[in-house]
């Protein structure tokens, strides 16, 4: 048979099947890796599809499967390196899925922030929700109590109201300063802490980020018989590399004595490397650095900078089957699933 003409109308499944010299139901099945038939068969409708050029029609397929094809992505905001990435990877998943991604954002000055979001999520034009949880974000467990798919992602608490991955920020953060403190380091300084340091409360942290990452160091500290300084425990405000650079600093400025430092993202380790930089003081001779998330940017510093994986290898897809499981209507109980970090060796520690 001849091939269809450039120009023609859009190729049909009915003209696949036709020039493949199968049934309709026949052709449908190769389009869905569905249904028994001969690999001849298979192969043959296979090259039907590619000779013409045949594209699915998604919205009629979605139509029929009583889906819209799309999941979105909440995050507060995409300038951090970590949730960029986030999204590139559910964005890269989803493709994988034969599923499409919307990116919002809830955060900032004039957002209306996730529990709007939340009530008002319209599934009509999307099938699930993703949902990157802020520190910020002061949600409750009727917030998160909804009658959509939903998964969520990051460290705070969803009281297992809905499925939820994240890394385990203490099992990370307990990594990060046993292995400062396996290589020598004895005074640690931590960056990105919130509110005043209080090591009963800090041990007792069940939520956020910076709490749970607190709480790891300080389980390490006492594993080895030794305790945190609090002064030397410094917040990190909203941790961007400028705030990294002030903490370690104002620390330099007031004498302090320390020779590892446990940075709570690579943004923060970038300021503090800077800062050092800027003060003479060799990484990783005279003070060790290691950060969290394993951006891209931390391979290329100058020294390269020792990182905890942030996991996106196994978050995002698990993130994704527990999605699509959700989305084709499996009644599972809600799952929480932490990821257990692995550290990033490179040049500021030793």
């Amino acid at each position: 048979m001849n091939e269809i003409e450039p120009g023609r109308k859009r190729v049909t499944l009915r003209d696949v099947a036709q020039e493949a010299g199968v049934s309709l139901k026949t052709a449908s099945n190769v389009i869905n890796n569905a249904g028994r038939m001969s690999d001849e068969t298979r192969a043959r409708v296979q090259e039907v599809i590619g000779r013409l050029g045949y594209r699915v029609n998604v919205s009629a397929r979605n139509l029929n499967r009583n889906s819209t094809g799309v999941i979105t992505l909440a995050v507060p905001m995409l300038t951090p390196p970590y949730l960029a990435e986030l999204a590139n990877r559910v964005i890269e998943q989803a493709r994988s899925d034969d599923y499409l991604v919307y990116v919002v954002t809830y955060g900032g000055q004039n957002a209306q922030g996730a529990r709007e979001l939340l009530r008002n999520f319209n599934i009509t034009v999307s099938d699930g929700l993703i949902l990157s949880m802020s520190e910020d974000e002061s949600l409750t467990a009727q917030d998160l109590d909804v009658d959509y798919p939903m998964v969520a992602v990051g460290a705070r608490d969803v009281w297992g109201v809905c499925d939820h991955v994240t890394c385990d920020d203490v099992q990370a953060s307990r990594m990060a300063a046993s292995y400062l403190f396996e290589r020598g380091a004895r005074h640690l300084a931590v960056i990105g802490s919130r509110g005043i340091y209080d090591e009963q409360a800090a041990l007792h942290a069940t939520d956020g980020n910076a709490g749970l990452r607190l709480r790891g160091v300080v389980e390490a500290c006492r594993e080895r018989g030794t305790s945190l300084d609090p002064e030397l425990v410094v917040s990190g405000g909203d941790w961007a590399i400028g705030c990294g650079y002030k903490a370690i600093q104002r620390l330099i400025d007031a004498g302090k004595e320390f020779d590892g430092v446990v940075a709570f993202n690579d943004q923060l380790a970038i300021g503090v490397l800077s800062a050092l930089a800027a003060n003479g003081i060799s990484v990783p001779g005279q003070v060790q650095v290691i950060g969290f998330d394993n951006i891209e940017e931390a391979a290329y510093l100058q020294p390269p900078l020792t990182t905890m994986d942030s996991r996106f290898d196994a978050i995002v897809p698990a993130v994704s089957a527990r999605m699509l499981m959700r989305i084709a209507g499996r009644n599972v109980e809600p799952e929480l699933m932490r990821i257990p970090s692995r550290v990033i060796a490179r040049s500021t520690t030793r």
